[in-house]
Protein backbone atom coordinates (compact mmCIF):
# COMPACT_ATOMS: atom_id res chain seq x y z
CA UNK A 1 0.00 0.00 0.00
CA UNK A 2 1.52 3.43 -0.68
CA UNK A 3 0.05 6.36 1.06
CA UNK A 4 0.23 9.45 -0.43
CA UNK A 5 -0.21 13.54 1.46
CA UNK A 6 -1.57 15.82 -1.66
CA UNK A 7 -3.11 19.32 -2.15
CA UNK A 8 -5.45 20.28 -5.64
CA UNK A 9 -5.29 23.97 -4.22
CA UNK A 10 -7.13 23.52 -0.61
CA UNK A 11 -6.32 22.18 2.89
CA UNK A 12 -4.03 18.42 2.32
CA UNK A 13 -5.72 15.29 2.08
CA UNK A 14 -4.77 11.87 2.15
CA UNK A 15 -5.00 8.82 -0.51
CA UNK A 16 -4.04 5.49 -1.81
CA UNK A 17 -1.77 5.74 -4.78
CA UNK A 18 -3.15 2.97 -7.00
CA UNK A 19 -2.66 1.98 -11.00
CA UNK A 20 -5.80 1.18 -12.86
CA UNK A 21 -5.32 0.43 -16.95
CA UNK A 22 -1.47 1.47 -16.26
CA UNK A 23 -2.00 4.97 -14.67
CA UNK A 24 -2.01 5.95 -11.79
CA UNK A 25 -4.99 7.48 -9.28
CA UNK A 26 -5.25 8.87 -5.74
CA UNK A 27 -8.03 7.32 -4.15
CA UNK A 28 -9.04 10.12 -1.24
CA UNK A 29 -9.09 8.95 2.53
CA UNK A 30 -11.01 10.09 4.90
CA UNK A 31 -8.65 11.99 7.89
CA UNK A 32 -5.74 10.66 8.79
CA UNK A 33 -4.21 7.21 7.96
CA UNK A 34 -1.38 7.59 10.72
CA UNK A 35 -4.13 7.65 13.21
CA UNK A 36 -7.16 5.85 11.92
CA UNK A 37 -7.65 3.16 9.39
CA UNK A 38 -7.02 3.90 6.16
CA UNK A 39 -10.79 4.22 4.45
CA UNK A 40 -11.13 5.79 1.31
CA UNK A 41 -14.25 7.98 0.17
CA UNK A 42 -14.93 6.81 -3.30
CA UNK A 43 -13.45 10.15 -4.57
CA UNK A 44 -11.11 9.40 -6.88
CA UNK A 45 -8.63 12.03 -8.55
CA UNK A 46 -6.28 11.23 -10.97
CA UNK A 47 -2.17 11.59 -10.13
CA UNK A 48 -1.39 13.28 -13.50
CA UNK A 49 -4.25 15.45 -12.95
CA UNK A 50 -3.43 19.46 -13.49
CA UNK A 51 -3.39 21.24 -9.85
CA UNK A 52 -2.78 18.18 -7.79
CA UNK A 53 0.82 18.05 -6.25
CA UNK A 54 2.25 15.56 -3.68
CA UNK A 55 3.30 17.40 -0.37
CA UNK A 56 5.74 15.56 2.05
CA UNK A 57 4.14 12.40 3.07
CA UNK A 58 4.07 12.88 6.62
CA UNK A 59 5.22 15.83 8.49
CA UNK A 60 6.77 14.67 12.13
CA UNK A 61 4.79 15.12 14.53
CA UNK A 62 7.78 15.82 16.73
CA UNK A 63 10.85 15.02 15.15
CA UNK A 64 13.25 13.16 12.18
CA UNK A 65 15.70 11.26 13.77
CA UNK A 66 19.31 11.09 11.38
CA UNK A 67 21.84 8.38 11.49
CA UNK A 68 24.85 9.35 10.72
CA UNK A 69 27.97 7.13 8.98
CA UNK A 70 26.07 4.26 8.57
CA UNK A 71 27.76 2.96 5.27
CA UNK A 72 31.17 2.21 5.94
CA UNK A 73 32.14 3.61 2.71
CA UNK A 74 30.37 6.99 3.31
CA UNK A 75 32.34 7.49 6.68
CA UNK A 76 35.82 6.80 4.98
CA UNK A 77 34.88 9.20 1.93
CA UNK A 78 34.46 11.99 4.80
CA UNK A 79 37.55 10.80 6.57
CA UNK A 80 35.76 8.81 9.46
CA UNK A 81 35.95 5.31 11.15
CA UNK A 82 32.40 3.47 11.15
CA UNK A 83 31.17 3.95 14.41
CA UNK A 84 31.32 1.38 17.06
CA UNK A 85 27.38 2.63 17.59
CA UNK A 86 24.70 4.04 15.94
CA UNK A 87 25.37 8.31 15.67
CA UNK A 88 22.67 10.11 16.07
CA UNK A 89 21.38 13.83 15.53
CA UNK A 90 18.07 15.24 15.18
CA UNK A 91 16.55 17.34 12.17
CA UNK A 92 13.39 19.71 13.52
CA UNK A 93 10.00 19.11 11.31
CA UNK A 94 10.38 22.63 9.91
CA UNK A 95 12.98 21.17 7.76
CA UNK A 96 10.60 19.17 5.81
CA UNK A 97 9.63 19.90 2.33
CA UNK A 98 7.82 17.62 -0.35
CA UNK A 99 8.35 16.59 -3.64
CA UNK A 100 9.15 19.16 -5.77
CA UNK A 101 9.73 22.07 -3.24
CA UNK A 102 12.91 24.12 -3.45
CA UNK A 103 15.81 23.14 -1.60
CA UNK A 104 16.93 26.28 -0.46
CA UNK A 105 20.82 26.87 0.72
CA UNK A 106 21.06 29.70 3.38
CA UNK A 107 22.92 32.66 2.82
CA UNK A 108 25.57 31.81 6.05
CA UNK A 109 26.19 27.73 3.86
CA UNK A 110 29.14 27.94 0.87
CA UNK A 111 28.53 23.95 0.73
CA UNK A 112 25.76 22.02 0.74
CA UNK A 113 25.53 18.46 -0.01
CA UNK A 114 22.95 16.21 -1.12
CA UNK A 115 22.18 12.73 0.84
CA UNK A 116 20.06 10.09 -0.45
CA UNK A 117 18.49 7.94 1.77
CA UNK A 118 15.74 5.35 3.35
CA UNK A 119 13.56 7.05 5.41
CA UNK A 120 11.22 4.88 8.37
CA UNK A 121 7.79 5.98 9.37
CA UNK A 122 6.79 5.12 12.93
CA UNK A 123 3.17 4.25 13.04
CA UNK A 124 2.54 3.57 16.94
CA UNK A 125 4.14 5.02 20.28
CA UNK A 126 7.49 3.35 20.01
CA UNK A 127 9.72 2.72 23.52
CA UNK A 128 12.13 0.46 24.56
CA UNK A 129 11.16 -2.22 21.70
CA UNK A 130 13.74 -5.03 20.72
CA UNK A 131 14.77 -5.38 17.63
CA UNK A 132 12.31 -8.23 17.48
CA UNK A 133 9.36 -6.28 17.81
CA UNK A 134 10.43 -3.26 16.07
CA UNK A 135 7.85 -4.38 12.71
CA UNK A 136 4.73 -3.97 14.68
CA UNK A 137 5.64 -0.15 15.19
CA UNK A 138 6.89 1.14 11.56
CA UNK A 139 3.72 2.21 9.19
CA UNK A 140 5.98 2.53 5.98
CA UNK A 141 8.70 3.52 4.12
CA UNK A 142 9.86 6.83 1.87
CA UNK A 143 12.28 8.72 0.58
CA UNK A 144 15.01 11.13 2.20
CA UNK A 145 17.47 13.57 1.05
CA UNK A 146 19.49 14.65 3.91
CA UNK A 147 20.51 17.90 2.89
CA UNK A 148 23.76 19.03 4.83
CA UNK A 149 25.35 22.41 4.84
CA UNK A 150 28.77 20.83 5.33
CA UNK A 151 31.11 23.74 6.34
CA UNK A 152 28.41 24.17 8.96
CA UNK A 153 28.93 20.69 9.80
CA UNK A 154 33.09 20.58 9.97
CA UNK A 155 33.07 24.22 11.88
CA UNK A 156 30.12 24.10 14.30
CA UNK A 157 31.57 20.90 16.51
CA UNK A 158 27.85 19.69 16.42
CA UNK A 159 24.97 18.65 13.35
CA UNK A 160 22.26 21.03 14.57
CA UNK A 161 22.66 24.22 11.96
CA UNK A 162 24.15 22.00 9.23
CA UNK A 163 21.01 19.40 9.15
CA UNK A 164 18.25 21.36 10.63
CA UNK A 165 17.84 24.46 8.60
CA UNK A 166 14.41 25.22 6.26
CA UNK A 167 13.75 22.78 3.52
CA UNK A 168 16.97 20.64 4.59
CA UNK A 169 14.94 17.19 4.67
CA UNK A 170 12.70 16.25 1.78
CA UNK A 171 10.68 13.48 1.71
CA UNK A 172 8.17 11.89 -0.44
CA UNK A 173 6.81 10.85 -3.24
CA UNK A 174 4.52 8.90 -0.39
CA UNK A 175 4.75 5.92 2.34
CA UNK A 176 4.92 2.67 0.80
CA UNK A 177 3.65 0.15 3.61
CA UNK A 178 4.94 -2.99 2.06
CA UNK A 179 8.94 -2.66 1.40
CA UNK A 180 11.02 -5.14 2.32
CA UNK A 181 14.00 -2.50 3.68
CA UNK A 182 17.07 -4.86 3.64
CA UNK A 183 18.03 -5.49 0.30
CA UNK A 184 16.85 -2.47 -1.66
CA UNK A 185 18.98 0.10 -3.65
CA UNK A 186 20.00 3.82 -2.78
CA UNK A 187 20.42 5.97 -5.51
CA UNK A 188 21.06 10.23 -6.07
CA UNK A 189 21.24 11.99 -9.39
CA UNK A 190 22.07 15.46 -9.81
CA UNK A 191 21.03 17.37 -12.95
CA UNK A 192 20.08 13.53 -14.69
CA UNK A 193 23.92 12.54 -13.60
CA UNK A 194 23.74 9.44 -11.29
CA UNK A 195 26.10 10.42 -8.00
CA UNK A 196 25.37 7.80 -5.16
CA UNK A 197 24.26 3.94 -5.76
CA UNK A 198 24.00 2.13 -2.59
CA UNK A 199 22.17 -0.75 -1.56
CA UNK A 200 20.88 -1.28 2.06
CA UNK A 201 22.44 -4.67 2.62
CA UNK A 202 25.53 -2.63 3.21
CA UNK A 203 24.48 -0.33 6.31
CA UNK A 204 26.07 -0.73 9.39
CA UNK A 205 23.33 -0.96 11.52
CA UNK A 206 19.86 -2.18 10.13
CA UNK A 207 16.43 -0.95 10.63
CA UNK A 208 15.14 -3.04 13.27
CA UNK A 209 18.81 -2.44 15.22
CA UNK A 210 18.45 1.27 14.57
CA UNK A 211 14.59 1.70 15.84
CA UNK A 212 15.31 -0.59 18.81
CA UNK A 213 18.28 1.68 19.86
CA UNK A 214 16.81 4.78 19.43
CA UNK A 215 13.58 3.83 21.24
CA UNK A 216 15.98 2.85 23.99
CA UNK A 217 16.87 6.88 24.19
CA UNK A 218 13.62 8.43 23.18
CA UNK A 219 9.84 7.63 22.83
CA UNK A 220 9.20 7.94 19.02
CA UNK A 221 6.23 8.70 17.83
CA UNK A 222 3.07 8.17 15.47
CA UNK A 223 4.73 10.35 12.24
CA UNK A 224 8.11 10.93 13.35
CA UNK A 225 10.86 9.81 10.77
CA UNK A 226 14.37 7.73 11.32
CA UNK A 227 16.76 8.86 8.53
CA UNK A 228 18.91 5.30 8.12
CA UNK A 229 22.01 6.51 7.11
CA UNK A 230 23.80 7.79 3.44
CA UNK A 231 25.69 5.22 1.15
CA UNK A 232 29.20 7.01 -0.54
CA UNK A 233 29.04 9.38 -3.26
CA UNK A 234 27.93 12.76 -1.69
CA UNK A 235 28.24 15.97 -3.03
CA UNK A 236 28.20 19.56 -3.53
CA UNK A 237 24.85 21.09 -4.95
CA UNK A 238 24.85 24.16 -5.87
CA UNK A 239 21.49 27.01 -7.38
CA UNK A 240 19.86 25.50 -10.21
CA UNK A 241 20.83 22.21 -9.85
CA UNK A 242 17.63 19.16 -9.45
CA UNK A 243 18.78 16.42 -7.30
CA UNK A 244 16.82 13.38 -7.25
CA UNK A 245 16.67 10.73 -4.51
CA UNK A 246 15.26 7.27 -5.12
CA UNK A 247 15.03 3.77 -3.14
CA UNK A 248 14.58 0.98 -5.14
CA UNK A 249 10.64 -0.28 -5.13
CA UNK A 250 9.57 2.59 -3.59
CA UNK A 251 9.75 5.65 -5.80
CA UNK A 252 11.87 8.71 -6.32
CA UNK A 253 11.69 12.45 -5.31
CA UNK A 254 13.02 15.33 -7.30
CA UNK A 255 13.74 19.04 -6.13
CA UNK A 256 15.15 22.16 -7.52
CA UNK A 257 17.66 23.65 -5.79
CA UNK A 258 17.77 27.41 -4.85
CA UNK A 259 19.88 30.33 -3.02
CA UNK A 260 18.52 32.68 -0.30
Amino acid sequence: MRIARFTTGDDPRYALVLSEGGRDYLAVLGGDPLFAPAQPTGERIALDEDGVRLLAPVIPRSKVVGVGRNYAAHAAEMGNQPPAAPLLFLKPNTSVIGPDDPIIIPDWCQEASYEAELAVVIGRLCKDVSPENVGQYILGYTVANDVTARDAQRSDGQWARAKGFDSACPLGPWIDTDLNPEDVGVSSYVDGVQRQAGHTRDMIFDVPYLVSYISAAMTLLPGDVILTGTPAGVGEIVAGNRVTVAVEGLGEMSNPVLRR
